[in-house]
């Protein structure tokens, strides 16, 4: 005994080639996203850094990688004034930058999944 199941199914091209137009969509969408959510975080962030020289300022920076918003400072003491010392208070401003603005980010990346869903044809 046996049993034999055959399925067609028709339109998995097209289905196929809106899953890649969607793939793409999604990629593009979230990355500009993220990059604009990133700017805003930098942008508060050198808002709220304590300023003596200005070189702490000067080296806040945001770079995205794929899905990934990286922000930080390159100073090479930005981490004591984020979070002090034995001697010294800490005087954060990239964690309440980033805690300001983490609500919207998830708004931001369904924003940019609504947009390429639109893009790539589904509703």
């Amino acid at each position: 005994m046996s049993v034999e199941i055959t399925c067609d199914v028709k339109g998995i091209e097209r289905f196929q080639e809106a899953m890649r137009r969607f793939d793409s969509a999604v990629q593009k969408h979230v990355h500009r996203q993220l990059a604009s959510w990133a700017a805003e975080v930098k942008a508060l962030a050198k808002q709220l850094v304590p300023v003596r020289t200005g070189h702490l300022r000067s080296s806040i920076y945001a770079k995205i990688s794929e899905w990934v918003a990286e922000i930080g400072a390159e100073a090479t003491y930005a981490l004591f004034v984020e979070l002090g010392t034995r001697r010294m208070q800490a005087r954060p401003y990239l964690y309440p930058a980033i805690k300001q603005y983490l609500p919207k980010l998830e708004a931001t990346i369904r924003e940019a999944i609504e947009a390429a869903k639109a893009e790539a044809g589904f509703k």
